[in-house]
């Protein structure tokens, strides 16, 4: 025939609960991705962002929830990166792009 199953064939139950099933995968993957594409990459565990959205998207609801179960960090355990550290010069240099260079003192 043309390559379609007859779902005619199957209990009207069997197809809700496919649908649903279907449904709540679908919710979930893009709920993973979304939650991913939101994330700083400072608070994405273990791997980067690319490689996430790849086990999400190709392994499915396993991805998905290895997703939401290890490959987020919380924001404490992203705080405890320790930032780099800004010298006053590059401070001043900020300063003064954004406002213009202090007035010099001229007697």
């Amino acid at each position: 025939m043309n390559g379609i199953p007859d779902l005619s064939a199957f209990p009207p139950g069997a197809l809700i609960a496919l649908g649903v099933a279907v449904f709540v995968i679908l919710v979930l993957d893009v709920l993973a991705l979304v939650s991913l594409i939101r994330r700083p990459q400072e608070r994405v565990a273990y791997l980067n962002k690319w490689v996430w959205a790849a086990i999400i998207l190709l392994v499915n609801v396993v991805g998905a929830i290895l997703y939401f179960a290890i490959g987020r960090r919380s924001a404490q355990a992203a705080d405890d990166v320790v930032p780099a550290r800004t010298t006053d010069a590059e401070l001043s240099g900020v300063a003064d792009s954004l406002y213009g260079s202090a007035p010099k003192d001229t007697p």
